[in-house]
């Protein structure tokens, strides 16, 4: 086969379509079965409007929330309010992927699902990949795209030095209901923390938030935590008082790492949160992936066709994922250190509330142009 794409999520259904529909065979590995939810902040910058419709796969039949303003509130409730340059969308995961899994089955994109891959090894003599999975079998393909999230198990079997070390972040998300206005997106800071929330499609929120195993682990529960934490800001308070909550239980992940990655790891090309995971203060970490798959897929296609050799491939990807993409992770990890600590958030707030420019140039270092 042509290109196996090792996970099922934005990065790797975008590539998926980009690929298949440029006449390209491809896989597509997911450990899970279709439609699930992901932990995620479902907001998705306007950047990857045009490239979605090139793919025929506009979003809007999905019914998204348009999100046009941003506010950011301290620990003790202070705020800000800006306009978003570009504006976004809100749809959920479980809806969007489930979308473009369709449209990619009825294109030809081939898929395995409930299939975990345990190792990726490359062939020098034949210039192939093979893939090997946790069931016995083994794949092989002229081009492996590593779209599979944040952290898996492959990542030691590829030997990536983020890997080795320990991260202390969680996530935790839910969808929710609530008297909210469905064109802002806000970010409300806590003591080692912040939490997004903004509308997504049939009337409801995603209410997703990063905080610290250290705060878990002194409060016991997340119950617990999010009441004696979070609630002590009071825009996060009312959304425990007055919400709704649609799940019996939150999505969590654990060792969220915002460490830099590499693009390119043993001949395999990463997308997405595989080759680089944004903060999620800068909010922007789903329309980064959709513009990965859009710059590997170009690559790839030159490839394919016998425009590049192997070497060219990856370096040209490795060098137009971090023109695009270098800066905005290296502004994010920045941003981050300015909140989460209750006093430096309260003055970082309070100072930026006079200076709505600044805000907004921050904004624009961490998002990118319509592509």
């Amino acid at each position: 086969m042509d290109v196996i794409v090792i996970g099922g999520g934005l990065g790797g259904l975008t590539a998926a379509l980009d690929l298949c529909g440029r006449g390209h065979h491809v896989t597509v590995i997911e450990r899970r079965s279709y439609p699930f939810h992901k932990v995620c902040g479902e907001y998705v910058s306007n950047e990857v409007l045009p490239y979605l419709r090139r793919l025929g796969v506009d979003p809007a039949p999905l019914g998204p929330a348009n999100i046009s303003r941003f506010l950011l509130s301290s620990p003790a409730g202070r705020t800000l309010t800006v306009p978003l340059d570009l504006g976004g969308f809100g749809v959920s995961r479980y809806t969007l992927d489930q979308f473009l899994y369709k449209q990619a089955v009825a294109r030809g994109v081939e898929f395995y699902q409930q299939a975990t891959v345990t190792q990726v090894a490359f062939d020098e003599s034949a210039n192939l990949h093979d893939v090997s999975l946790a069931d016995g079998r083994t794949l092989r393909a002229r081009v492996v795209l590593g779209a599979y999230g944040k952290r898996t198990n492959l990542d030691r079997q590829l030997q990536r030095t983020f890997f080795t070390q320990r991260s202390p972040y969680l996530g935790v998300k839910y969808h929710l209901r609530l008297d909210f206005p469905r064109d802002l997106i806000a970010l409300h800071n806590f003591a080692d923390g912040y939490a997004g929330i903004s509308a997504i499609e049939d009337g409801k929120y995603c209410f997703c938030y990063l905080t610290t195993r250290q705060n878990l682990k002194q409060h016991g529960t997340i119950g617990q935590m999010e009441q004696h934490v979070l609630a002590q800001n009071p825009h996060l308070a009312r959304i425990f008082r007055e919400a709704e909550f649609l799940y019996d239980q939150p999505e969590v992940i654990n060792e969220i790492s915002f460490a830099p990655k590499q693009c390119v790891e043993q001949h395999v090309l990463m997308c997405g949160d595989a080759a680089g995971l944004i903060t999620p203060l800068c909010g922007n970490g789903m329309a980064m992936a959709i513009h990965g798959a859009q710059l590997a897929s170009n690559q790839i296609h030159a490839f394919l066709t016998g425009h590049t050799d192997r070497a060219t491939l990856e370096s040209g990807y490795h060098a137009t994922w971090q023109a695009h993409f270098g800066q905005r992770l290296r502004v994010g990890r920045a941003v981050q250190h300015l909140f989460g600590q209750p006093l430096l958030s309260e003055m970082v707030v309070s100072g930026l509330r006079y200076l709505p420019g600044a805000v907004r140039a921050l904004m624009q270092r961490t998002h990118g142009t319509a592509f």
